[in-house]
């Protein structure tokens, strides 16, 4: 016969067992219901005369509860955060459900591109292995951008308006790829390792060594330019995704008009005819988007057009319109990277 005030199992009479008896229930061991129950996430519902723990029904629905979300790696501090809107109880959960959805996708591309970096590092000659393993070294993982919208902060022209700087931030800076290739891994760090190295570091060169529209006193309104040259170089991917070679047309035309705008000038065979002469010679950074076309396009497939394949087309094509040619390649800026 049980004793008085007990259960053949264990439970009291009133319906409230001991830590022991909780921790048994909920299949944990004593120490995490008291490490819960002193963290106020699981409710005692009375002392024992002895001062001893004594728990509800309740308790046990709150630590499966807890065990379900730590089971998912939910932190505590949001277990607590969950656990104290009963109200809305369902809110909460799918709310830290989505925070711990984006942080596993965070980490899973930080894993896919460790894998991808060791492939890299495996699967070449021993004389590549060192400089790989150099560039790889330099990245963050996950890989950050920061570096390159750096980079495009100090080569556009001073006192740009903060919306036209994000604007051509945005689009000039690549988007990295979720499960990336070694490949693409090798040209990101190649990329990160350009604009890391570049002789921007100090600051931008002196008004020789950057294209006319960035240089004081020439004319240009480099704000009008660039607001002008997303929809122009748009244009031009499309002709590059056809496979078209550089042509007149309304892509040229776009690129033509929105210069001419950006000098105040009339759309004349004159200005045309100056404009590539102009372009021809001014400096580039070609290498940049060669990487960054690497970066956005998992091989074998095509490059993806970028702002710099697309200005280039535009350039050609505008060399051919006025009878000037494919001249010789405009100097490029590259560093020790």
């Amino acid at each position: 016969m049980p004793r008085h005030g007990q259960w053949e199992d264990g439970e009291r009479e009133d319906g409230r067992w001991s830590i022991g008896q909780l921790a048994e229930r909920a299949g944990v061991t004593v120490k995490t219901v008291r490490f819960y129950s002193d963290s106020g996430l699981v409710p005692e519902a009375a002392r024992s005369g002895g001062g001893h723990r004594r728990y509800g029904p309740e308790a046990l629905e709150r630590l499966r509860l807890i065990r379900s979300l730590r089971g998912l790696d939910v932190p505590v501090r949001d277990v607590s955060r969950v656990l104290e809107q009963e109200d809305a109880l369902d809110d909460a959960l799918v709310d830290v459900v989505e925070v711990q959805l984006r942080d596993l996708g965070t980490r899973l591309t930080a894993l896919r591109w460790r894998q991808a970096a060791l492939r890299l590092l495996r699967d070449c000659t021993a004389e590549e292995r060192a400089e790989r393993l150099q560039l790889v070294g330099g990245l963050t993982t996950p890989p950050s951008t920061a570096a390159l919208a750096r980079f495009w902060r100090r080569w556009l022209p001073a006192r740009l308006p903060a919306r036209v700087v994000s604007a051509v931030v945005e689009q000039a800076v690549p988007q990295l790829p979720e499960d990336p290739a070694p490949a693409q891994v090798l040209a990101f760090a190649r990329l990160h390792a350009f604009v890391s190295g570049s002789c921007f570091d100090s600051g931008p060169p002196p008004d020789s060594g950057l294209p006319e529209v960035h240089q004081s006193g020439k004319g240009y309104r480099p704000a009008m330019l660039y607001e002008g040259l997303p929809e122009a170089f748009a244009l031009a991917s499309a002709e590059l995704r056809a496979g078209r070679a550089p042509r007149p047309g309304e892509a040229l035309d776009c690129f033509v008009a929105v210069h001419a705008a950006a000098l105040n000038a009339r759309e004349t065979a004159g200005f045309r005819h100056g404009l590539s002469r102009m372009l021809a010679t001014e400096t580039r950074i070609d290498h940049y988007w060669q990487l960054a076309a690497e970066v956005m396009s998992p091989p074998p497939g095509p490059p993806e057009p970028t702002p710099g394949a697309a200005d280039n087309w535009l350039r050609a094509a505008l060399a051919d319109a006025t009878g000037s040619g494919r001249r010789a390649r405009a100097p490029r800026v590259q560093t020790g990277a």
